[in-house]
């Protein structure tokens, strides 16, 4: 290779392509619903929809390192935590309108909270509409605060004092009617990234309202979700999806899955779930999800798995090939067909003006 061709291929951009399941479009289209995710280290917020004329419709906007993607119970907004900042985004078309291009929802814009880096994971809607969220770095549920970063709203009982050194790795939150419900974290560890040494079986899910640990040994779990009766969530660790009794006990599982789990949504009786490739890591390294692969002759893919509750089969998925390597998180937005969104990379965001009638 001369240096001329080194240099075109480190000019060249990474591919990036998505390809489905046979009928995953037609199956989008019946939930009447759309799909968002974003993708954490290359920095996206991806909006699924169907194109009137059934294909997929695939949109994408920048936003830097977003993680946490909260939607709100009309699927009007959406809270997306990013690198420092928290953005709340707002449809700013009427029920039944479109854009020129076919799009039937517009995320736009609309507040930010600069809260530097917490390294926020998930997060959702309180009563009032404000964010909550899990703070990993200080190990506490947050919220934003006129004048500081964030106001830190509780702790899990393992934590001794607010310190931002990333102990327990706590990542995952379910919220019940506005109100934080159960957390997972990956240990409960109280020293400074003590958590990497219990990632094969430290993790666990705490009760926020009495700090009740309602299951414990399991494999860094993400994405507790409360739905149908039950907390579910993903034991990323292991590859398995499963759901736990809402009164605590043994995790168990439904489904296994074929990548690194993050991000887990309900819509029209199935579970949407985000998979991701490992990293080169120690930290993504000698999990049992490895051997579970090999034994099932298969490799770890990126892309969303659908799983079918009753029967715990995946019966549609999405893969993402190239420059998207990681998924963190899924939402589900109700009564949208073709949703596209406004960032800050363009002037769009300039010259679009709503006004409140």
């Amino acid at each position: 290779m001369t240096i001329a061709d080194a240099a075109a291929t480190r000019e060249r951009p990474e591919l990036f392509a998505v390809t489905t399941s046979r009928h995953f479009p037609q199956w989008l289209a019946s939930t009447g619903a759309a799909l968002a995710f974003t993708t954490y280290r290359a920095g996206k917020l991806f909006l699924l929809g169907v194109k009137p004329d059934g294909r997929l419709s695939v949109f994408e906007r920048s936003f830097p390192r977003c993680m946490g993607l909260g939607v709100s119970g009309d699927g009007r907004s959406l809270l997306l935590a990013s690198e420092f900042q928290i953005h709340r985004l707002d449809n700013v078309l009427a029920p039944g309108a479109s854009a020129p291009d076919g799009s039937d929802a517009l995320y736009v814009p609309h507040q930010s909270w600069i809260t530097g880096d917490l390294d926020i994971h998930d997060i959702g809607f309180d009563t009032a509409g404000r964010p909550v969220f899990v703070n990993t770095l200080f190990n506490c549920l947050g919220t934003v605060s006129e004048g500081h970063s964030f106001k830190p709203l509780w702790q899990p009982p393992c934590i001794s004092r607010l310190a931002a050194e990333d102990r327990c790795h706590m990542n995952g939150l379910a919220m019940a009617d506005g109100v934080p419900a159960v957390v997972t974290a990956v240990s409960r560890s109280d020293v400074a990234d003590g958590w990497r040494d219990r990632r094969v079986d430290g993790g666990v899910l705490v009760r926020v309202g009495d700090d009740a640990v309602l299951a414990e040994g399991l494999s860094m779990p993400h994405s507790p979700r409360l739905h149908a009766g039950a907390i579910w969530l993903l034991n990323s660790g292991t590859g398995e999806f499963g759901r736990v009794p809402l009164a605590g006990g043994h995790f168990e599982a439904v489904a296994f899955l074929p990548g690194f789990a993050r991000g887990l949504a309900f819509v029209a009786g199935h579970a949407v779930i985000g998979l991701s490739l490992p990293r080169e890591s120690r930290t993504f390294s000698g999990l049992p999800i490895d051997a579970a692969l090999a034994a099932r002759d298969s490799e770890p893919r990126c892309g969303l798995a659908v799983i079918d509750l009753a029967s715990g089969d995946m019966v549609h998925w999405l893969r993402i090939e190239g420059v998207v390597r990681e998924l963190y998180d899924v939402g589900v937005l109700p009564g949208v067909r073709q949703p596209a969104a406004i960032g800050f990379k363009t002037d769009e965001i300039k010259h679009l003006i709503s006004v409140d009638a």
